[in-house]
């Protein structure tokens, strides 16, 4: 199956790359399982409205491309896209989706300075993009930009206090400085213009995005406290139709 790319010069560092440690896991039945699939099923159910079908879908920071086959399969886009600032994971993204017989057109932009038209996209994917971005409030601009009214966008974000802990910092790299609690990327998302209904988010507390991995229940039965400050946000908003 032919894809289409387009390439464009490198834009100014606007994110921090990750470890060798971090792209080799992304490739993990782990992350491709427990990560990646748990988050699209929590986001769908989380959809106001739900369409059978969104035109125009697109993924910022796709990575090594394993979220294009499962967003198509979802979503029955007419145009699925993929965008990420770095050429290898381009590379690496295409021949995932020529493996697997799906079409699709990536495109190698910052998040910040996305090369799409305004109001162009129906649906709009980040997954675990947004703590590696320098200049957040940029970038979800843009998101807003790009999407269509009445347009939606699917975000799933770890968060400040996952982020700092000391497993984390140790595997991988973030630029800590921007790092958000859960209530703060609600804001952020929010005061773009997007509309997040209370019932459009959800905060799983699942076994790898807590700061021991899981493993005080997995291995020892002590149950997390209930009150707690949330590792994980997954929310859908809303770009308000004219």
């Amino acid at each position: 199956m032919t894809t289409q790319l387009t390439q464009l010069p490198p834009a100014m560092p606007e994110h921090v790359p990750e470890t060798a440690f971090g792209i080799w896991f992304l490739r993990t039945p782990t992350w491709t399982l427990h990560v990646l699939e748990r988050a699209i099923k929590d986001l769908e159910r989380l959809i106001p409205a739900r369409r059978a079908s969104y035109p125009v879908v697109a993924d910022v920071g796709c990575g090594w491309g394993r979220s294009l086959k499962k967003l198509h399969e979802r979503f029955a886009p007419q145009r699925l896209i993929g965008m990420d600032i770095d050429p290898d994971m381009i590379r690496a993204a295409q021949a995932e989706v020529d493996g697997e017989g799906v079409r699709a057109e990536f495109i190698q932009c910052s998040s910040s300075q996305m090369t799409l038209e305004d109001n162009s996209v129906d649906l709009l994917f980040c997954h675990q993009t947004f703590h590696h971005l320098i200049e957040q409030e940029e970038a979800i601009r843009e998101f807003y930009r790009v999407l269509k009214p009445g347009g939606i966008l699917l975000f799933a974000e770890s968060t400040k206090r996952y982020i700092h802990s000391w497993i984390i910092r140790l595997l991988f790299r973030h630029p800590m400085e921007v790092q958000k609690t859960a209530e703060e990327y609600l804001a952020l998302v929010r005061s773009a213009g997007f509309q997040v209904a209370p019932e459009s988010v959800s905060y799983p507390y699942l076994w790898w995005s807590r700061e021991d991995l899981g493993i005080m229940e997995r291995v020892f039965g002590i149950k997390p406290p209930a009150v707690r400050e949330e590792t994980l946000i997954n929310l859908v908003a809303v770009k308000p139709a004219v």
